[in-house]
C-alpha cells in the first residue's frame, strides 16, 4: 500500500514520463509559483510598502518556502524510482547530491538558517540571495537549460579552445597597451589588469569609455584589436550557435522516428487482428 503512494507521488512530480491530468496541474502549479518568488526577490529590492503589501509577501514567501520543502523531501523520498538499480538509502543519497536536488536545497535553506544558529543580519541578506536559485528550478519543466547545457556539453573542447585564443589575444593586447600608454597617461593605465579591462571592452566590442588611448600608437592597436574583436569574440558564438542545429536536427530526427515507430506498431497490430478473424479450414475442421 506504502509502495503505490509513493508510486503515484513519484508519477506526479516526475519529470521522466508522460504526465497525467494531476502531473501537468503540479507542474504548472510550481512553475507559477518559481515566476513569483522570483518576483518576490526583485520587489524585496525596494522600500516603501505598506504593512499590508509587506505582511503578503511575507506570506506568500512562507506559503512557497512549504511547498519547495514538501517538494524536495517528496523528491528524496521517491528517489528509489529513479535510481531502481540501488538500495533506498542509497539511492536517496544519490539523489540528494545530484544537481537538481542541491538546487533545491539551497533554495529553501536561507529561510531555514536563523532557527539553526544565530546569524548576523547584513550575512543573512547575502545568504538570502540563495532564493535566486529557485529559478533554476524551472529548468525541471522546460529544455531550454537543459539544451543550454547539452550543447555547451558538446562543444566543450571547441569552446575552450576559441576561449583560451580570445584570453591569450586580451593578455597580449594588455600588456601592449599598457606599455604604449603609461608615459602618456600612467593614472589611468597603472598596471597590466587596467590593460586587460580595456582590452575587455575593446574585443567584445562594449566600449564604455573610462578608458581609452591617447597616442597615436595606442590608437592604431585600439583600432587592430577592435576589428580581431567582431570576429574572435563571435567565434564561441557561432560553436554555440551550430550546436543548437544539431540539437534540433537530432530532437526532430527522434520526433519522426518515435513517430514511425508508433504508426508501424499500429499495422503490426492491425495485421494481426486481422489474422485473428481469418478461419482456416484446419480450424474450422476443428471447431466441429
Amino acid at each position: 500500500m506504502r509502495k503505490t503512494i509513493r508510486r503515484k507521488i513519484y508519477d506526479i512530480i516526475a519529470t521522466d514520463r508522460e504526465k497525467t491530468l494531476v502531473g501537468k496541474i503540479f507542474d504548472i502549479f510550481i512553475i507559477i509559483l518559481i515566476i513569483f518568488n522570483v518576483l518576490l526577490v526583485i520587489l524585496d529590492t525596494f522600500n516603501g510598502f505598506s504593512k499590508e503589501v509587506y505582511f503578503g509577501l511575507k506570506e506568500t514567501e512562507l506559503f512557497s518556502i512549504i511547498i519547495f520543502t514538501i517538494e524536495y523531501l517528496l523528491r528524496l523520498w521517491t528517489a528509489d524510482f529513479i535510481y531502481p538499480d540501488l538500495a533506498p538509502a542509497k539511492a536517496r543519497l544519490k539523489y540528494a547530491f545530484s544537481f537538481m536536488a542541491i538546487i533545491d536545497f539551497l533554495a529553501v535553506l536561507p529561510f531555514y538558517i536563523p532557527f539553526i544558529i544565530p546569524i548576523d543580519l547584513r550575512v543573512l541578506r547575502m545568504v538570502r540571495l540563495f532564493r535566486l536559485l529557485r529559478i533554476m528550478k524551472i529548468n525541471r519543466y522546460t529544455n531550454a537549460l537543459t539544451s543550454i547545457g547539452s550543447v555547451l556539453k558538446r562543444k566543450a573542447s571547441q569552446l575552450i579552445s576559441s576561449m583560451l585564443v580570445v584570453f591569450v589575444l586580451m593578455v597580449i593586447a594588455s600588456v601592449l597597451m599598457y606599455n604604449i600608454e603609461y608615459t602618456a597617461q600612467p593614472d589611468v593605465f597603472q598596471n597590466a589588469f587596467s590593460g586587460l579591462w580595456w582590452a575587455i571592452a575593446t574585443l567584445t566590442t562594449v566600449g564604455y569609455g573610462d578608458i581609452y588611448p591617447v597616442t597615436v600608437l595606442g590608437k592604431i592597436l585600439s583600432a587592430i584589436i577592435a576589428l580581431l574583436g567582431i570576429g574572435i569574440v563571435a567565434v564561441p558564438t557561432g560553436i554555440i550557435s551550430a550546436g543548437f542545429m544539431e540539437n534540433m536536427e537530432e530532437k526532430k530526427t527522434k520526433d519522426e522516428t518515435k513517430e514511425l515507430a508508433k504508426e508501424i506498431a499500429k499495422e503490426i497490430i492491425k495485421e494481426m487482428k486481422k489474422a485473428e478473424c481469418i478461419e482456416t479450414p484446419q480450424t474450422k475442421e476443428e471447431r466441429r
